[in-house]
């Protein structure tokens, strides 16, 4: 069975965050940080992974990643971010 995961990434460097779904997290982290060549997480290397969750429906997963991005959302990644 395939597992999805939402992940947060954080570039301490430009106080960003980034919030997406995979299914192959490790391949993904390697894209973002070091394999990819155009794209928003680009510009704010390097990353690091500060919170996954993990998903056995890709529908799952997607839902729980548009919340990420709601202002709800954005309020626990803040809170996840200050405790860094």
């Amino acid at each position: 069975m395939e597992e999805f995961v939402v992940y947060i990434l954080y570039s301490e460097r430009f106080n960003k965050n980034y919030t997406g779904f995979t299914s192959n997290l490790i391949e993904r982290f390697k894209s973002h940080n070091d394999l990819g060549t155009k794209g928003y997480t680009l510009k704010f290397r390097p990353w690091k992974v500060i919170h996954v969750e993990f998903f056995t429906s890709k529908s799952d997963a997607m839902k729980r990643e548009k919340y990420l991005k709601t202002g709800a959302g954005r309020e626990f990644i803040k809170n996840l971010i200050s405790k860094l």
